[in-house]
This record gives structure tokens, C-alpha cells and sequence, in this order.
């Protein structure tokens, strides 16, 4: 599978949010429905402005995305049909050719993302007991070590 690394475009917003809603419900079990909801009416506010960077296909199909900011990842998402493909490494290796220094946050609760960082060379340096939004969901905050 060919993928290439590019910007989103303002006529892909609706399949972008269609991958954070289908990523997050495989991942983030352990958000309550009434909160998830909460988070997709914000993303999908967001999107449209968005500076994203995209993972697609050779069709040009988006299959993932980030957003990077200065040296901080602040959001990573593949669709679930293209987990294990090898996508999420192209994008963090995308993204530390821009900021090699880079830093994420992660929920403490996503098992399945904090072992993916951990395997692609990102350490512990933090926690918070809350999220973004104030939330009680513990964020471990991340840095690339290699």
C-alpha cells in the first residue's frame, strides 16, 4: 500500500471527522457517550480550520491524520481499517522531520495509543489528573527520546 503525506483540503472535512469518530470509538472506550458527543461537536467545528496533515492512499483517499504545532503533535488518528498498516509511524516520522523534538499528550486510559508511542521511542516526562477540557480523564504527556 502506497501512502503519501499531505495537507487536508476543505472538501475532506467530512471524512476526516468520519476517521476521528471511528477511531476514537475504537479506542476511547472509556469515554462517557454524553462527553464523546461533546468532543465530536468540537472537532467538527475545528476540521474545517484545521492545519492537517493527511495520510492517503494512492486513490488519495484519507486514511489518517495529525496536527502538528510547532514541536507538539496535538492530535493523531487513523481509521481503525488501517491500524497495524504502518500509517501512524509515517506520520510521526512525518511529523519529527518537521519538529524533531517532539512532544504529544496521550490519555492514560488509551492502552492501545500509549503502547504505540512507547514502541516508537516517546518517554514519560508527565502527567496531568485532567484533560484539555478539565476533564477526569489522565492525560501522560510524551517526548521523542531517540
Amino acid at each position: 500500500m502506497v501512502i503519501k503525506i499531505r495537507r487536508s483540503r476543505h472538501d475532506e472535512v467530512d471524512m476526516l471527522a468520519d476517521i476521528w469518530c471511528r477511531s476514537v470509538d475504537a479506542t476511547h472506550d472509556f469515554l462517557t457517550p454524553a462527553y464523546r458527543a461533546e468532543l465530536e461537536e468540537l472537532v467538527r467545528a475545528f476540521l474545517p480550520e484545521a492545519p492537517l496533515w493527511v495520510a492517503a492512499t494512492e486513490k488519495d483517499k484519507p486514511v489518517a491524520f495529525m496536527l502538528l504545532t510547532a514541536q507538539h503533535m496535538d492530535a493523531l488518528f487513523v481509521d481503525p481499517d488501517f491500524r497495524g498498516e504502518g500509517v501512524g509511524r509515517l506520520l510521526i516520522e512525518h511529523a519529527l522531520s518537521l519538529a524533531p523534538e517532539l512532544t504529544t499528550n496521550v490519555n492514560e486510559q488509551n492502552h492501545q495509543a500509549v503502547g504505540f508511542y512507547k514502541k516508537m521511542g516517546f518517554s514519560v516526562t508527565g502527567r496531568s489528573e485532567k484533560d484539555d477540557l478539565g476533564r477526569p480523564y489522565p492525560l501522560l504527556h510524551l517526548r521523542y527520546q531517540r
